[in-house]
């Protein structure tokens, strides 16, 4: 039978306590507990994922730099950036990280897709990417995700209305000079609350999608 899929909106959260709510979460759950996706928005913070081996810290210090449990090396959040955290039970979806991988950045490209901007993602390089003027390829929207007992938290961030330049700062994802860039910067004028709502409903169909197509 179905489970429910939980939407949490949370309007603009630190990502301090919203990692340590999903550890919670991820911790406590049971295999009745209804999956969960979490709406959010943070203040500037870079976010230095377990692969930590190696990374450029920033060229900065007025913006904190926090180690999170997640998978990847360096990236940046921050204000007029969506980001949609992923609390899922994998083995009740039949998901395997690659697959939930695809899913999630097949959401973006397809929400791109419906402004009429073209985006790819890459083999080794998870995230969401798009191909700027001439052949220099820009990356929209980043993943990062933690399995735990077979159940994912963390998720997907995508650039919509930001200030670009702490990435400037950093090898974004661990990619020495990684173009970043920005819906707002494509000519999609739709704002972060906007973008945030379609990206939800669409990844909220792919799972309810994928769990009819096991039901039948």
């Amino acid at each position: 039978m179905q489970q429910p899929l939980t939407i949490r909106r949370l309007g603009v959260t630190e990502f301090e306590t919203t990692s340590l709510a999903m550890q919670h979460f991820t911790t406590e759950r049971t295999g009745d507990t209804p999956d969960e996706l979490w709406l959010t928005e943070h203040p500037s913070v870079y976010t230095l994922g377990l692969n930590r081996k190696q990374v450029r810290l920033p060229l900065r210090d007025d913006i904190p730099v926090i180690n999170a449990d997640r998978g990847g090396k360096i990236t940046y959040h921050g204000p007029g950036q969506i980001i949609i955290y992923v609390l899922l039970d994998l083995t009740r979806r039949k998901l395997n990280i690659r697959s939930l991988v695809s899913l999630l950045e097949n959401t973006v490209i397809e929400l791109l897709a419906g402004y009429d901007v073209s985006a790819t993602s890459q083999k080794d390089a998870p995230g969401v990417y798009v191909q700027l003027k001439g052949t220099q390829i820009a990356k929209i929207a980043s993943l990062g995700l933690r399995i735990k007992n077979n159940c994912c938290y963390h998720g997907l961030s995508l650039n919509v209305e930001m200030d670009l330049t702490p990435f400037e700062a950093i090898d974004p994802c661990g990619y020495a000079g990684l173009k970043v860039t920005q819906t707002k910067d494509l000519g999609i004028t739709a704002n972060t609350q906007t973008l945030g709502e379609l990206l939800v409903q669409k990844l909220t169909a792919k799972l309810e999608q994928l769990h009819e197509s096991l039901d039948s």
